[in-house]
């Protein structure tokens, strides 16, 4: 099973890449699909991952397949084969 990975303003930056394509055996959870972007692209870690929760989603909306997890199942959503994720970084301001 593959699943592409579209990174959107600074995290194609801070990854170098716009997408990535992630080999994996049977289906996967949003969770560990994003453990396996941050091995391959450990630079992404640091502005991917709050460090201390240890969770993305207070840095980036994540959508798969054009929907946003929280209409998901969270990080608990279960990816198939062909499925699109895609980071859009958070910016915060006042």
């Amino acid at each position: 099973m593959v699943i592409t990975v579209r990174f959107i303003g600074a995290f194609r930056g801070v990854s170098g890449k716009n997408k990535l394509a992630i080999a994996f055996k049977g289906t996967v959870s949003l969770r560990d699909a994003i453990k396996k972007v941050v091995e391959e692209l450990p630079k992404l870690k640091r502005a991917l991952i709050d460090p201390e929760l240890e969770d993305p989603r207070p840095n980036t909306l994540i959508l798969v397949n054009g929907k946003e997890i929280s209409v998901l199942n969270g990080l608990e959503t279960m990816l198939k084969d062909g499925d699109e994720v895609l980071f859009v970084p958070v910016v915060h301001g006042g």
